[in-house]
């Protein structure tokens, strides 16, 4: 499932439970203190230069399901390989739908585009200039960018390959330009459910008239949270090693099954081939007791890996590494 099991750290539950006296509307648009939050993030960690806006969310997936129903669009880019989250939004909105490859160059002409990067499910991290040849896209058609980056904050840290957002590229001409960031992982707050939409200030201020009057509001006592969780990093990167030291326990269990381990560069998961059905390798692993996502549910694109999870404790993640060797 990809659901976070490690404790939210002490001192976001504190935030959380001292704004717990909450009689009055939270604020569509974020408290003060959280928008500063924001802000300060988005520029400080993404690099995010030039004008653009913040807006909280109910955690990411509500908005990659509303978002082309919200900015009314009428045919949507997503990739091949993909969170089926994207074409059932595209779907909502009664939009046409293209999965498409990495090159901007081999997309048709659309009015809104995903990207995902670090991808879920399979750890893919866009290269600089792929995001350049993504914006120039957008320069050309009038197309809305909507990146979605919530991986962002967990790099494999043994590949080298560090993630960039869309709006660090983009280098102040956010024109047409969103970033989705979610606090779910980052802070084991999937539970609180709070999320950032960044970007150009134009598409966001329509998002959140649109928001204003769909009562999407951030709970007032979560919004305190975020503002706590954002401006730590600690726990961020203790969290990023924890999943770093399970994908590294289970790398070499999964090559001496025949495995193949593409992309998994980042995020929270490793996406692997016996170059089988991925219902076979389902059964093979089920078989040992471990259960793993057939890649299918991403896309025809997919029907030969599986997608493995670490959001499992240590304990967990070391019973099944050694289930696999023996």
């Amino acid at each position: 499932m990809g659901t976070p099991v490690d404790a939210t750290p002490d001192f976001i539950q504190a935030a959380l439970v001292a704004s717990a006296n909450a009689p009055g509307y939270p604020l569509t648009i974020g408290s003060p203190a959280l928008r500063a939050a924001m802000r300060d993030w988005a520029s400080n960690i993404l690099g995010v230069t030039g004008e653009f806006d913040v807006l909280p969310s109910i955690g990411s997936k509500e908005v990659v399901a509303n978002l082309p129903t919200q900015l009314e669009a009428n045919s949507v880019l997503y990739p091949k390989i993909a969170y089926p989250t994207y074409l059932v939004g595209a779907i909502l909105a009664k939009a046409e739908h293209h999965a498409v490859d990495f090159d901007p160059r081999s997309w048709p002409a659309a009015d809104f585009v995903w990207i995902n990067s670090p991808s879920n499910p399979t750890g893919r991290i866009s290269p600089r200039e792929e995001l350049q040849a993504t914006i120039e896209y957008s320069r050309k058609t009038g197309a809305v960018i909507a990146s979605d980056e919530c991986y962002f904050n967990f790099p494999a840290l043994t590949d080298g390959i560090q993630p960039v957002s869309i709006l660090n590229v983009a280098a102040g001409d956010n024109k047409n330009l969103i970033a989705l960031h979610s606090l779910s992982k980052r802070s084991n707050f999937a539970g609180y459910r709070g999320g950032m939409i960044i970007g150009d200030p134009v598409l966001i201020a329509r998002i959140r008239e649109i928001r204003k009057h769909s009562g999407l509001l951030v709970p007032t006592m979560v919004q305190a949270a975020m503002v706590a969780a954002l401006g730590d990093e600690v726990h961020v990167h203790q969290q990023a090693q924890r999943y770093a030291q399970r994908r590294e326990l289970l790398r070499p269990a999964l090559t001496a099954l025949g495995f193949v381990i593409e992309h998994s560069a980042a995020g929270l998961y490793i996406w692997c081939t016996r170059g089988e059905s991925d219902m076979d390798s389902v059964s093979f692993l089920a078989e040992k007791g471990i259960l793993v996502t057939p890649g299918g549910f991403y896309g025809e694109a997919g029907s030969k890996y599986v997608r493995i999870a670490l959001t499992a404790t240590d304990q967990q993640i070391a019973a099944a590494a050694a289930r696999m060797h023996g």
